[in-house]
């Protein structure tokens, strides 16, 4: 567990912080502490004037306001009673247990955290010390609580919480040859050295979520024939822009023999870490997606990026993840036979429709004729969707959200005028 806090100004504004969230959908406020009415029957300013009214007792104090921020590892299904229950514990050790306080749970990160906000002044208008509260009291209620409730430690979990890997900004990189080779560069040598791929295709998912891709080139072409391998940047559509960088100008080295190198090492590196990849997908599934780009939404709250194959006619063929909490990336298939990209459409299909998880597992053993007629069911649904008119399957599949434009000027029917009858 992370604590993480801050001493606001102004009361009101922590406040409405988390309640502007709330408005947007992304949080709840949980739990009102020492207030007199429950936080369902509350208002904005029913839940301010607890905090104001011990706020007028010191006039003198230039800082009364307490916001902090409890940040839970992404493996750690609390629930709303377990996190108000750490809440209180938290808040009871640092001292401000007989304080009112707010609990918000924030819903907008890929991973669970809470939010409180409390006064510094107490009822008999003195003011809670908090110089050092962070380094003091917090780190010291944060220990106990870890130990109490089995939480991932501060320490490992800062670790997956740091600012990831830098994707490539394509609008700047392709002016030149010289910020191309940089920005490549930065992402090719930290994907080589922190992730565990053991196939190409597994190094490109890993690459293509910083906008990154090694090319082989065509089968004909001198640069396959020769083994070679070049690096180019992605533009938000997938399409390749700006000027190759050769492997062997990297720093790293990730030419294709030293890719190949570790393809090997690290096909028996990921294999203690397939059972969570395969438990992280499962509990997705449980949720009933529906679709696959719900799966997908649902598997990047837990920070693990999908990535689709088509074939050159267009037909989906397989699925590769990124964990990015652990750095691994697996095909579909190696996960089992339930996890290629055949078996997870029919697994989400039935979901869809009803069906248990034992008979959308059964139809993955019959013949191609059960996942042909899942294409032509998600074929069916796709022609429905304007979406997938427009932009096709795949881009329907991987889109965050899906935007409608205004109808084209075009197609809008004029009303034809009336003439008038002058000889009436």
């Amino acid at each position: 567990m992370v604590a993480k806090i801050t001493i606001p100004k102004s009361i009101e504004a922590a406040l409405n912080y988390n309640e502007k969230k709330v408005q947007k959908g992304n949080a709840e406020c949980l739990h009102a502490a020492n207030y007199l009415s429950d936080v369902q029957q509350m208002n904005f300013y029913q839940k301010l004037n607890g905090f104001e009214s011990l706020n007028s007792l010191n006039e003198r104090a230039f800082t009364k306001t307490l916001h902090v921020s409890l940040n839970f590892d992404p493996s750690e299904k609390l629930s709303n009673e377990k996190l108000v229950e750490v809440a209180n514990v938290y808040m009871n050790k640092i001292g401000f247990g007989e304080q009112p306080f707010l609990v918000y749970k924030h819903e907008d990160a890929g991973h669970p955290h809470i939010h409180i906000v409390s006064t510094t002044i107490k009822e008999g208008g003195s003011r809670i010390n908090t110089h050092n509260i962070g380094r003091n009291q917090s780190e010291k209620a944060r220990k106990e609580i870890e130990g109490m409730y089995g939480l991932v430690r501060a320490e490992r979990q800062q670790q997956i919480m740091k600012p990831g890997i830098k994707p490539v900004d394509p609008e700047k990189a392709i002016y030149g040859k010289t910020e191309t080779k940089r920005s490549i560069s930065n992402v090719v040598a930290a994907v080589f050295s922190q992730y565990k791929f053991s196939s190409l295709p597994e190094f490109n998912a890993a690459l293509k979520q910083f906008n990154v891709v090694a090319d082989r080139g065509k089968e004909e072409g001198r640069i396959y024939k020769s083994r070679g391998l070049v690096y180019r940047i992605l533009d938000a559509d997938g399409n390749k822009v700006g000027v190759p960088i050769k492997a062997s100008s990297i720093g790293c080295k990730p030419t294709l023999d030293n890719l190949e190198k570790k393809f090997i090492v690290n096909e028996t590196a990921k294999e203690p870490l397939k059972q969570r990849m395969k438990k992280e997908i499962d509990e997705c599934l449980q949720m009933s997606p529906g679709s696959m780009k719900n799966l997908m939404a649902s598997l990047q709250q837990k920070q693990i990026y999908t990535v689709l194959r088509q074939n050159a006619e267009g037909r989906l063929y397989g699925i590769t993840f990124v964990n990015n909490q652990n750095r691994c990336v697996f095909n579909g298939s190696d996960i089992g036979k339930g996890y290629s990209a055949a078996a997870l459409q029919i697994r989400v299909v039935s979901s869809r429709n009803g069906h248990s998880k034992n008979e959308a597992m059964q139809n993955v053993g019959k013949t191609d004729k059960s996942i042909d007629n899942l294409k032509n069911d998600l074929s069916t649904n796709a022609q429905q969707d304007q979406s997938a008119k427009t932009y096709g399957l795949l881009n329907v599949l991987i889109s965050p959200k899906q935007e409608f434009g205004n109808t084209p000027f075009q197609l809008l029917k004029k009303k034809r005028k009336k003439k008038k009858n002058f000889n009436s």
